[in-house]
């Protein structure tokens, strides 16, 4: 297997960075990825970048591709905000490095894996280095779109595009019982509901509380009776984003905060103890900024994808409700969807995927999550 075997359903894409990889005349400094989510933007950055530093342009199996793929390249970085934002600070310091020569590979190589969440700030920091781009450093950025809320005009003109499609159920369930060793039936089933998003699908075949909490998302729309069980299922749904979150959180925040401590000597006793014990206090907030921070983006993102679940529910119901001969987001869900087509005028299922849309964009803006999914809950009640 080569590196390029991990970028799923994107032959043109493939094509293209393979040649530029092999061709030095093909090269550029700054690219941009775009893609809906799922589509594999960071993974084909990831391959692009081991092809890069591969003497053989993508191999898979010397130390460079090891090495990229795993994360673990002297010379390549990859940005992945844990936050709901990428700093100025952290921009500049990530960009200085990768300005220095590679240590042990043919390029230095910075990978921003969520490009649409540079603040202001931070993207004029890329955009100087870009401009003017040090000898043997390349910039790699991924965004959902090229449209200038995502990314900047000023930094998607100076990269060149690599758009991604999302990658067809048939390719999906492939790579996941050919790569994952998840059983075919199985694989074909997680490939069909997942909407063209490989670690979606990836998580629903291997995780059976996914495939519950999935369950239950999809069961609201015809629980909701009242405005008592709107506010009910308001509450139940933001309490499981915030429970997964945690659970995402805990153990990783244990081992930062004690490694944070073992850092600053914690239990020392001399002259610079009361001194290293005032740094250390500075440190530990930071760090409980952090991972307040992230573990806000973690509550975000389990709703999101609780919300696009919705959002497919009502999609679906709208395509039975006008006869339209296309595949369905959830097919497994094919009963209770033609019940809701049969049950509910054409509007009013409108009207139901307008709130689950809205309550997206208010997260996006930072309303409070309680509110913001309750307003769509009823919403989705009063139909």
């Amino acid at each position: 297997m080569t590196v390029w075997d991990e970028v799923v359903g994107q032959p043109s894409a493939v094509a293209e960075l393979r040649a530029a990889a092999e061709n030095p005349a093909a090269m550029t400094h700054a690219w941009l990825f775009t893609g809906p989510p799922g589509s594999g933007r960071s993974v084909a950055a990831r391959a692009f970048a081991a092809a890069l530093q591969c003497p053989r342009h993508g191999c898979g199996e010397c130390a460079a591709c090891h090495t990229v793929m795993a994360g673990t390249h002297s010379d390549v970085r990859e940005v992945v905000p844990e936050g709901l934002s990428i700093s100025v600070r952290s921009m500049r310091q990530l960009v200085q490095s990768a300005a220095r020569r590679p240590a042990t590979g043919r390029f230095q190589i910075l990978i921003i894996t969520d490009a649409d969440r540079l603040t202001e700030s931070a993207a004029n920091a890329l955009l100087k280095f870009i401009e003017e781009p040090p000898d043997q450093t390349i910039f790699l950025l991924c965004a959902p779109s090229d449209h200038p809320e995502d990314v900047r005009i000023t930094i998607r003109s100076r990269c060149r595009p690599v758009p991604l499609r999302s990658p067809s159920a048939e390719a999906i369930a492939g790579v996941l019982a050919r790569r994952d060793g998840i059983e075919p039936d199985t694989a074909t089933w997680a490939a069909s509901v997942a909407a063209g998003h490989v670690g979606r699908a990836r998580r629903l075949a291997r995780d059976s509380e996914a495939r519950t909490y999935r369950e239950n998302v999809l069961a609201l729309p015809l629980r909701i009776r009242g405005l008592g069980d709107a506010f009910s299922y308001a509450g139940e749904l933001v309490r499981n984003a915030k429970a997964e979150a945690t659970e995402l959180s805990e153990g990783r925040d244990a081992a930062e905060r004690e490694e944070l401590a073992v850092a600053m000597g914690a239990g020392g006793v001399g002259k610079g103890a009361a001194a290293a014990a005032r740094g250390a206090k500075a440190a530990e907030r930071d760090l409980e900024r952090q991972q307040k921070s992230r573990n806000t983006r973690n509550q975000r993102d389990a709703l999101d994808r609780a919300l696009v679940d919705l959002a497919g529910f009502f999609r679906d119901a709208l395509v039975v409700g006008s006869g339209a001969q296309v595949p369905l987001t959830h097919p497994d869900r094919q009963a209770d969807i033609r019940r809701a087509a049969g049950e509910w005028s054409r509007e009013s299922v409108l009207r139901r995927l307008e709130a689950v849309l809205a309550c997206r964009t208010a997260l996006d803006q930072n309303v409070k999550p309680e509110i913001a999914v309750e307003a769509m809950m009823t919403s989705l009640q009063r139909g």
